[in-house]
């Protein structure tokens, strides 16, 4: 990931819920409580890139009873919850993944990075495959007919199913269909030049 993808941006924006394992001293607002300090045992929801920074990073001083211990326990975020995962694991096509998290995939990838979960990483890219597949045909369609049988473009993208269908894509899934449906177009332009000339 660059360093300006947007993406990735708004991927580390995401909120993923945390425990404090320690108290912490005038970050009380964090938990709408100015005046006190984050107790130990507070959950609340941090963006992702400084929760990962908090579960890292862990108190160092000799003279700490908490020696080592990181600062935050971080969870799986809701949109990779036993029951979204129970979901794909039915059929990967029934989950509206843009209504779990916008950018579904960063953030699996993400969190799988930090966490050993070898069965969500399979359901994960199950998914990716099953998902892709459906992408790609919706993508030729939009594109038009293609090939000998001349088959008519559907309305995907003007309304109806093909509005619902696009409305239920991650962005990862967005892009995969933009650069698909542009294909298609490009190979259909080319074949029309070829038989043309």
């Amino acid at each position: 990931m660059s360093y300006y993808d947007i993406d990735a941006i708004l991927t580390d924006a995401e909120k993923v819920p945390c425990e404090f394992n320690l108290d912490v001293p005038e970050l009380g607002y964090l938990d709408n409580n100015p005046a006190h300090a984050l107790k130990a045992g507070t959950k609340i929801g941090l963006p992702l890139w400084l929760a990962e920074m908090l579960a890292l990073a862990n108190t160092s001083r000799a003279d700490d009873p908490d020696e080592g211990r990181s600062f935050v326990s971080l969870n799986l975020p809701p949109a990779l919850s036993n029951d979204v995962v129970q979901a794909l694991k039915a059929d990967p096509r029934a989950v509206t993944l843009r209504d779990q998290s916008p950018h579904f995939y960063g953030l699996a990838t993400r969190m799988l990075d930090l966490f050993e979960e070898p069965e969500l990483g399979a359901v994960v890219r199950k998914t990716f495959v099953v998902r892709a597949n459906d992408v790609g045909l919706h993508a030729r369609k939009a594109g038009g007919g293609v090939g000998r049988g001349k088959e008519e473009g559907s309305n995907l993208g003007v309304g109806g199913a093909g509005e619902e269908f696009l409305r239920g894509l991650d962005e990862w899934e967005r892009q995969l269909f933009r650069k698909a449906h542009d294909g298609t177009k490009a190979g259909k332009e080319y074949l029309d030049n070829v038989k043309k000339g």
